[in-house]
């Protein structure tokens, strides 16, 4: 016990065992021991005594758009990370889009890694991509350490990173599966997007007719079929259509190598609120109707989705047109996910358990990043304090991302986040920040 520097203690910690009191014994930035709560302090170690505010394991978010370099005017390392810390986020992996140039070689790693060092916050990883023109790139992307690689099979909203037909995610996937990686899916089909009514205007109505649930839904069976031709491992991303759950779920039964992901908008936000006009609520796939959303929490809860993610996609304000056909499609939620998810989960009867169990303990598992995820020895010491009972009403000059634009603007959220830890280290408190702190992550060999 002597070479503990950091002691935790908290009447509430919430472990891979259940919320308890206890006293949380941190060394060399990794946890060393879950303690009873009464266990004496070392000599010479620091006591960091939470009371009744909760202790939690840091968020581990696998979808975010940082954007840089290239399009630093939409989002940055600094400011990104700064807006996951203060929302109890302390691993980020960022995706190979909207970035210039993308992460679709290990040379556009390399320039990737070079803009965010010293930049960081929190810890961050890399999503490599997948192009019709880049199978070559796959084998040399994963031995250098990124997580996976991303493909839309629809177009992505920006040239460069153009979307795989049937043949193109065939040839990708199976080299994928040659060397056991994984392929995380934009999953809408493009003919039914082409099918679909597109009348644009400020008609929220008439966006989400534009993206029918059809598209997800085929796009997310074609998906399963090849996975399970192949036996490979894939990720569905940003899962709103509930239409599809079923397939999914059967999928999971026949033994698929599938995991599924939805994001706080969907769980919270609903297309019968959204305004029109109010192009900061667009996102692709859409926001969707109130039933729907039910749903997604019943698959939540039975495990059907497996975790609750971001799709942090900022941009500049000039780019959230009124009209919907034309505005730039993302919702920039890092900071505000942690609180619009518990707020919205214990109204249905979840506990703060459940929400770690999808947004730390499950995405650190789809990264394959066992030091995070969990309050346990041998994990990193990366925590988020929170007041899980308090309020505050969402103002966005208060927040931390580059573009203050906001969907949950003047909402009222639970859940106050009064501390962020990394290995040990305190990186923000009471919106006071440290310089960054972060590191780059590589996926473990």
């Amino acid at each position: 016990m002597s070479d503990i520097e950091l002691v935790l203690r908290s009447t509430r910690v919430i472990t891979p065992e259940g919320t308890r009191a206890a006293t949380v014994a941190v060394a060399d930035g990794r946890i060393t021991a879950v303690l009873p709560y009464e266990a004496a302090v070392p000599p010479g170690a620091r006591l960091e005594d939470f009371g009744d505010d909760v202790l939690l394991p840091g968020l581990v978010d696998t979808h975010v758009h940082v954007n840089d370099p290239g399009r630093t005017e939409w989002e940055g390392f600094w400011t990104a990370t700064r807006a996951a810390a203060a929302g109890g986020i302390t691993t980020l992996v960022d995706m190979p889009l909207n970035s210039l140039p993308p992460t679709t070689t290990v040379d556009h790693l390399r320039t990737k890694k070079e803009v965010a060092a010293g930049k960081a916050h929190v810890d961050v990883g890399f999503w490599g991509g997948a192009l019709p023109d880049n199978v070559k790139d796959l084998r040399p992307l994963h031995d250098a350490g990124v997580f996976g690689f991303k493909a839309f099979l629809s177009p992505s909203g920006v040239d460069e990173f153009p979307h795989l037909d049937q043949e193109q995610l065939t040839r990708s996937l199976a080299e994928i599966a040659g060397f056991d990686g994984l392929l995380i899916v934009h999953a809408e089909d493009p003919h039914h997007l082409d099918a679909a009514p597109q009348q644009g205007g400020p008609e929220y109505a008439h966006f989400l007719a534009s993206r029918p649930r059809g598209a997800e839904d085929t796009a997310i069976a074609n998906l399963i079929a090849q996975a399970k031709r192949l036996h490979a491992r894939v990720h569905v991303l940003h899962l709103s259509s509930s239409d599809a759950l079923p397939l999914i779920a059967q999928a999971k039964a026949e033994g698929v190598r599938i995991t599924v992901e939805t994001c706080p908008h969907y769980l919270t936000l609903t297309a019968e609120e959204v305004p029109d006009g109010a192009s900061e609520f667009k996102c692709c796939p859409p926001i969707r109707e109130a039933a729907n959303q039910d749903l997604l929490w019943q698959a939540l809860a039975d495990g059907t989705i497996d975790c609750v993610v971001t799709d942090h996609s900022p941009s500049t304000a000039d780019l959230k047109t009124a009209d919907f056909a034309t505005a730039w499609g993302g919702i920039s939620g890092l900071q505000l996910s942690l609180a619009a998810v518990w707020s919205a989960a214990r109204t249905r009867g979840h506990s703060l358990e459940d929400v770690v169990r999808w947004m730390s303990t499950r995405t650190a598992a789809l990264a394959g990043l066992g030091q995070k995820g969990a309050i346990e020895a041998g994990r990193d010491a990366d925590f988020a304090v929170l007041a899980p009972d308090e309020t505050f009403t969402v103002d966005p000059a208060a927040l931390h991302h580059r573009n203050r634009v906001t969907a949950y603007a003047g909402r009222t959220l639970s859940g106050v986040v009064k501390s962020t830890w990394l290995r040990g280290e305190r990186i923000v408190a009471d919106g006071e920040f440290t310089e960054p702190k972060g590191q780059l992550l590589t996926r473990p060999l």
